[in-house]
């Protein structure tokens, strides 16, 4: 069972965004934007930050996959989109873009149910791996700084490798600082200092 969300929806067919609103609230969602186009669909998002977008893909002045496509370059968020035509360049389009699950009209309860459930989990397992993924990257940026601090204290201090690392780590404690931001102070000066002088 997924909790309550906050859900954006846009299609330019009042009627429709009726039938999803009545739909969301009685799944237990809130709906925090109901607009007609994509312009105004990517404006409130950005003014409501919604757990969720369910868009319509034809819409005026900016159509759903590239609204959603906008959408995720500002602050990513699952999006589903629904459409009454099932033409294979759509979904070749809609397959390339941001979105996470594509339905049919007209809408069923239970459809909509699950296409939520399932996307708000693969959505969190993007944000999940994602975040692990920048992690590592980090730690990967801080290893290479901090070695090529070490790498400076060897040269200019005539340390070995290990007491260069426990130079560094008794001056990052002394400072309360984390290792690696000690160590691109280091770096920074050796770039910044004329040793010929």
């Amino acid at each position: 069972m997924v909790h309550a969300l906050r859900i954006a929806v846009a299609d330019d067919d009042a009627d429709m965004r009726t039938l999803l609103d009545r739909i969301l609230s009685r799944l237990g969602h809130t709906i925090v934007a109901s607009v007609g186009d994509g312009d105004a669909l990517v404006e409130q998002c950005c003014l409501h930050h919604p757990d969720l977008v369910i868009s319509d893909i034809r819409m005026p002045r900016r159509d759903g996959l590239s609204a959603a496509s906008n959408l995720c370059k500002i602050d990513p968020v699952p999006v589903i989109v629904v459409t009454a035509y099932t033409d294979r360049e759509l979904m070749r389009r809609a397959c390339e873009s941001d979105v996470m699950a594509y339905l049919v009209k007209p809408l069923k309860v239970p459809e909509v149910e699950a296409a939520i459930a399932i996307v708000t989990a693969r959505f969190s397992e993007f944000v999940r791996l994602r975040k692990e993924a920048n992690d590592l990257r980090q730690a990967l940026e801080d290893r290479k700084t901090i070695e090529r601090a070490k790498g400076i204290l060897m040269k200019r201090v005539s340390l070995d490798e290990p007491d260069a690392f426990r130079r560094l780590q008794k001056l990052a404690s002394a400072r309360n600082m984390r290792l690696a931001e000690l160590a691109k102070r280091v770096c920074e000066a050796e770039e910044t200092v004329d040793w010929s002088e």
